[in-house]
């Protein structure tokens, strides 16, 4: 992105910009777009098909919505370290082994955030350490379980979506 920039809002974890883009025949147009330096997100495998699922409250949306856990990446810092401190940070558990699934975008016509899915194994269980303001309670439960609640409409997260179905779809292979 070497477009023109104008900044909007600075915020703790990223920044809303209004660009200008020039289209193929030469017009201008201003975009407003978030510009988040990314995140991951983990599906802890508990046992052989056992998920743990958190339970989180959502400002933006009002409600508290079913989730793996996730997390912003800090400056510099590797996605798979991202994921072993927010994995910790959720649900206490700690990952004898992080392995990188895939990545994708969250919502590309307004936001840059890259999701890093990232399927944690070998997993012990400890004390959790939520940021101050979170609301998260853990639930281990069957892949299958989760599944349907993903059938049910019952995960309305994108990125629990996909990290679900991803890892369904290559347990399936």
């Amino acid at each position: 992105m070497n477009e023109p920039r104008e900044l909007l809002l600075q915020a703790r974890r990223f920044q809303v910009v209004r660009i200008a883009h020039q289209v193929p025949d030469g017009t201008l147009h201003n975009h407003e777009v978030v510009l988040h330096p990314g995140a991951v997100v983990i599906l802890p495998l508990v046992g052989p098909d056992r998920v743990c699922l958190i339970e989180n409250y959502r400002v933006a949306v009002g409600q508290t919505l079913w989730e793996l856990p996730a997390g912003t990446l800090e400056p510099d810092e590797d996605p798979a370290e991202t994921a072993a401190r927010e994995l910790i940070e959720e649900t206490g558990y700690r990952a004898g082994k992080i392995e990188k699934l895939t990545e994708f975008f969250m919502s590309p016509g307004i936001l840059c955030e890259r999701m890093h899915l990232f399927l944690a194994t070998d997993l012990r269980p400890g004390s959790a350490a939520p940021e101050a303001g979170e609301e998260i309670q853990t639930h281990v439960m069957g892949l299958d379980q989760a599944l349907a609640k993903c059938d049910s409409g019952q995960v309305q997260d994108a990125k629990t979506l996909a990290g679900l179905l991803w890892y369904d779809r290559l347990r399936r292979k």
